[in-house]
């Protein structure tokens, strides 16, 4: 059952995502200029314009720096706990075990701390403070803190932000849970299956994530061209 699920679910997330790119992505032209050879070669110009994200200009204060670090940090983790997670259930068929088990359960907690202290060092920055829905603050009554104009795709992500925090919750306490004595057999199963599908939910939040920062970045890159 999961395994269908997971299939299903990456396979349709990675579909919506190559749609949506062909569909709003900036011109290639404006982004990596008109004078370059090659055009063939834009798929991989394309990856390594991903890579060169990670390591963008950041403000040199300690905790921008901090921030960066372990952003870094979380995503490396993530890699390394989607393949030791999902690769055994999927092409194998079988619960992860051996040196899958040992590198997923070394990686997991300090994964965990990096979520927990990005949580607190990008919470101010995802505020919905802005004018994001007008018909709403006319409801409440509400004023907006921020009078700057949202800017395409924030608030998708702010939104997937805090999905990736909700969904984290279930996924590391279901696995601290898990190690404890205190339940039974068919206890620590739905533990089991909380810990699976919240993993789940939280590796396609956070790829959706990762693909809305490179074409926001993108279309940044393209907008100072003009």
């Amino acid at each position: 059952m999961f395994r269908s699920a997971a299939i299903t679910c990456f396979i349709a997330v990675f579909i919506g995502i190559i749609l949506h790119f062909i569909m709003f992505k900036p011109k290639f032209n404006d982004v990596f200029g008109k004078d370059r050879t090659m055009r063939i070669l834009d798929p991989f110009r394309l990856v390594f314009f991903f890579v060169t994200l990670l390591f963008i200009e950041q403000k040199w204060s300690l905790v921008g720096a901090l921030r960066k670090l372990l952003f870094l940090l979380a995503m490396l983790c993530f890699v390394i706990l989607v393949i030791t997670g999902f690769i055994p259930m999927i092409f194998y068929h079988h619960l992860i075990f051996g040196w899958w088990l040992m590198i997923h359960a070394t990686f997991a907690p300090v994964f965990a701390a990096c979520i927990a202290a990005l949580a607190i060092l990008w919470a101010d920055k995802n505020r919905f403070d802005k004018n994001y829905w007008p018909w709403l603050n006319r409801a409440l009554q509400r004023q907006p803190k921020s009078t700057d104009e949202p800017q395409e795709f924030e608030l998708e992500l702010k939104i997937i932000f805090w999905l990736i925090l909700i969904s984290s919750l279930p996924m590391i306490l279901s696995a601290i849970l898990g190690t404890f004595p205190f339940f039974g057999t068919d206890w620590n199963r739905n533990l089991l299956q909380i810990h699976r599908y919240s993993t789940l939910l939280l590796s396609l939040f956070a790829i959706i994530y990762l693909y809305l920062s490179v074409l926001t970045e993108m279309k940044r890159t393209a907008a100072k061209v003009h």
